[in-house]
């Protein structure tokens, strides 16, 4: 018996940096449970190049990535979300689309790193804090066991994983 991966969104404001890293991370760490994808409500157009970067020094896969709209994603024909993650405030505070299928949803903000200002050390450093607290945040997420909790255990750890990373000054990504 074949089991389906887990479809799971990341969801951005302009979707050209976090939610990028996190399409190809749930891929890497979900070792064939999920299939990653990422949209934006006010998609860039591009991709960051300090996005594409951490991918490439991880040696995951750039091909094919995209900046594209979350509205693709309510298309008749397009997959079925087991689970949808805000990872900018901005995008957690706009009204979301419906997602078919209810899926389990969370907010996990990440800094962003492309409203960093100042050498390309500095900016490239930012990139690697939000690789590095996705990363985290998807490792936790990809060994959860999913098929022994219910819903509501379910919903509650994916909120706390999204709790982790951030100290107090680290607050919100504007």
């Amino acid at each position: 018996m074949t089991i389906q991966p887990l479809n799971v969104l990341f969801l951005c404001t302009g979707n050209s940096g976090r939610s990028i890293l996190a399409e190809k991370l749930v891929e890497r760490w979900g070792m064939g449970k999920f299939r990653g994808f990422s949209a934006g409500s006010h998609p860039k157009g591009e991709v960051l190049t300090g996005a594409v970067a951490m991918l490439e020094e991880a040696g995951l896969p750039i091909e094919g990535l995209r900046s594209k709209s979350w509205d693709e994603f309510g298309q008749p024909g397009a997959p079925v979300m087991d689970f949808v993650f805000t990872v900018c405030d901005e995008a957690a505070g706009e009204p979301c689309p419906v997602w078919p299928g209810h899926p389990t949803t969370a907010h996990w903000g990440v800094p962003d790193p492309a409203l960093v200002t100042g050498s390309d050390l500095e900016r490239m450093a930012a990139f690697r804090t939000a690789f590095r607290m996705l990363d985290t945040r998807i490792k936790l997420f990809a060994s959860l066991p999913f098929a022994k909790l219910e819903q509501a255990s379910l919903q509650r750890r994916v909120q706390e994983i999204g709790r982790i990373g951030l100290s107090a000054n680290e607050g919100s990504a504007a």
